[in-house]
């Protein structure tokens, strides 16, 4: 049975952060919201790790709460060795996806495939290697290339590719990444932009209003689509799909959210803006991990009203 919030929201979308530690250090990575105050904290460091067993409890009580779709995150969740056998836990009825920096996925594209993975979302805000450079700490770009072909390979798809739109480091490269995805669509790979406007966790210069972009898009695009999630609107344009992600000051997005978060540290997280509300879930299993999630989702109110 699904679950509904106060704001008759249901709860159809589990997201869990199954890792803190990364191999990049994005200049403006907020950590799916857990507040770290460095920026350069991620690259390099062993942090927190939610238990094996607690993601492996809440996969068996998600079917029980009308669960259809399982992100894993992270940091970077390809970190973790165990990682292939969190997949394999997921029910196929269940839609099961992973956000990636994409720099470890040519190694595991078809294991992750053959485990029970749909789809992945590759992080990637720059196709030049200077500025992803400059962007994420690190000289990987080949790596993230490879990782996307394999994914395509492996047919995760849609593959999605998370593109952060950055004030002054990347506003130019939009027609860039529009050639790369068509090229791909025009050989038959199911490749996917989406466009996402910063979410400003600690007031960094680098928020850039995707507002005008869209409107420049929707007005070139050929067919214009909306998608049921967030209202969102989904533009085909110049061979490309091109997706908009605006969580800024948006009524929409929050009206529509059904997603409850988990953090890497272990607690049930309501909503992405806010860290006064968690339920830690301590263990729990069973009958007592359905309670510390409805205690969750009954805290859950839009962040934006």
């Amino acid at each position: 049975m699904v679950e509904y919030d106060s704001y008759d929201r249901p709860i159809t979308n589990l997201r869990i952060s199954i890792n803190s530690n990364c191999n990049l250090s994005c200049i403006y990575c907020h950590r799916e919201g857990e507040g770290l105050e460095s920026e350069s904290e991620c690259f390099g460091k062993e942090m927190r790790s939610i238990a094996f067993d607690d993601v492996k409890a809440l996969i068996e009580v998600a079917p029980r709460l009308g669960i259809r779709s399982l992100k894993f995150t992270g940091g970077e969740p390809l970190l973790r060795s165990d990682f292939i056998d969190m997949v394999r836990l997921v029910p196929p009825a269940i839609e099961c996806s992973v956000t990636t920096n994409g720099i470890l996925l040519s190694d595991l594209a078809f294991d992750l495939k053959e485990a029970g993975l749909s789809r992945v979302n590759i992080s990637i805000d720059s196709l030049n290697r200077e500025n992803y450079v400059t962007i994420t700490g690190r000289d990987l770009l080949d790596h993230v290339i490879e990782g996307i072909e394999a994914a395509l390979a492996a047919d995760l798809t849609p593959v999605k590719l998370n593109f952060v739109l950055l004030k002054g480091y990347n506003e130019d490269e939009i027609d860039d990444f529009i050639s790369f995805v068509a090229e791909r669509r025009a050989r038959g790979q199911l490749l996917i932009l989406q466009v996402i406007e910063l979410m400003n966790f600690n007031n960094i210069p680098y928020h850039a209003d995707v507002t005008a972009l869209e409107e420049w898009i929707a007005q070139g695009a050929h067919k214009v689509m909306q998608r049921r999630m967030h209202g969102r609107r989904k533009y085909l344009y110049h061979g490309a799909e091109i997706e908009f992600v605006r969580p800024v000051h948006n009524t929409e997005f929050c009206a529509s959210c059904t997603r409850l978060r988990v953090t890497s540290d272990g607690k049930l997280k309501p909503c992405l803006l806010r860290a006064d509300n968690l339920v830690p879930i301590d263990g729990a299993r069973g009958d007592a991990l359905i309670e510390k999630i409805r205690e969750a989702t009954g805290y859950r109110a839009p962040f934006y009203s």
